[in-house]
């Protein structure tokens, strides 16, 4: 019998059949970018290329008149010799707000745009590194600047506010409303609990399957980025939601054919999504807090907390699954400061 296949791997395999359909759109020599990308990029990284570069190359279509009567697929690398540096800077401009060929709005951040540009540069690197051009114009183009974000999370009576508020938010609904309610309670409760207690990411929370959740050695096997499977602890607040959600909830619905395998299930009884995640977590902390709380501040809650508890920023790096430490020192370098803040008054040289 065949083994069942999971959910990174079928998401896998998803990614790279819609990279597949984006590069039949795209020129011969970006196939071969993204062939060369595969062995140091994850399948979701290449996807989010090859999307950032379809828009490249529709703004060349719609803004560059010698090149308006092409099919983007035809677009050659003469074409794209031309390009002076004014032309990734408009490029630069044409990101803040165009039309899909829906003809739907899109809008990108300063954010958004340097991660483009990121792309394009990359991606002109390579065409160097290969002798197809001479030289890479983006890196002529000032990237935009990027403003450091404070680090939001929830304050613990914060937290425990929005634990007691989606235990206790079924008293003001009836009917309909609490019926649904009672059917997704402790679901609920497991997930937010579970995002707070381990600060896993809700891409890896929603890829959790039943056999994954190991209450021996109360841990929870996962796939962080990249693909490298990594086991993540958890106390007993944690454990004691799982089992809830297991034994009163989860055991009780009979999953559609291919989810049965999934840890938690959404309405329609297949595997929750990301999306769902984010919404119902906006839906109880609107209630608690005034701070825009996603599935990802609930991450950074726990990172928050851990490293005030421990001081030590190689564990939170190691738990929180960053590949590069100076991305976890980058997020809590405020808190960093504090800590050597407060050492200041830990000596005292004379007894006053």
């Amino acid at each position: 019998m065949a083994k069942p296949i999971t959910y990174r791997e079928q998401e896998k395999l998803e990614n790279t059949v819609k990279l597949r359909e984006f590069l039949m759109e795209l020129p011969p020599y970006v196939k071969d970018y993204f062939r060369a990308k595969e062995p140091t990029t994850s399948d979701k990284t290449r996807l989010s290329y090859a999307y950032d570069l379809r828009v490249f190359f529709r703004f060349l279509q719609e803004t560059n008149p010698s090149l308006q009567e092409k099919s983007m697929a035809d677009i050659s690398i003469a074409d794209l010799a031309l390009l002076q540096p004014v032309d990734f800077e408009e490029f630069q401009e044409y990101l803040k707000a165009y039309k899909s060929p829906e003809q739907k709005l899109e809008t990108n951040s300063r954010t958004g745009i340097a991660r483009k540009m990121s792309c394009l540069r990359s991606f002109y690197d390579y065409l160097c590194k290969r002798q197809l051009l001479a030289s890479n114009p983006v890196r002529l183009v000032d990237m935009p600047k990027i403003k450091e974000k404070a680090i939001i999370q929830l304050d613990p009576d914060e937290v425990a506010s929005l634990l007691d508020y989606i235990e206790n938010y079924g008293k003001n609904l009836t009917g309909v409303q609490l019926y649904h309610y009672n059917k997704q309670k402790y679901r609920d409760i497991a997930i937010v609990t579970l995002l707070l207690g381990t600060g896993v990411r809700v891409s890896e929370l929603v890829g959790l399957n039943i056999a994954d959740v190991d209450f021996k050695n109360n841990g929870i096997r996962i796939m962080r980025k990249g693909g490298n499977e990594m086991i993540v602890y958890f106390g007993e607040e944690v454990e004691g939601a799982l089992k809830d959600y297991l034994e009163i909830s989860r055991n009780a619905i009979t999953p559609v054919s291919g989810h049965e395998e999934a840890l938690f299930l959404s309405g329609q009884r297949k595997r929750i999504s990301v999306d769902a995640v984010e919404k119902m977590v906006k839906k109880y902390a609107s209630a608690v807090s005034v701070k825009t709380i996603t599935p990802h501040k609930l991450r950074s809650t726990y990172g928050t907390a851990l490293y005030r508890e421990t001081g030590d920023i190689y564990l939170v790096a190691d738990v929180l699954g960053h590949a590069d430490v100076n991305t976890t020192k980058k997020h809590y370098a405020k808190l960093s400061d504090s800590r050597r803040r407060a050492a200041s008054k830990a000596v005292t040289l004379r007894e006053k």
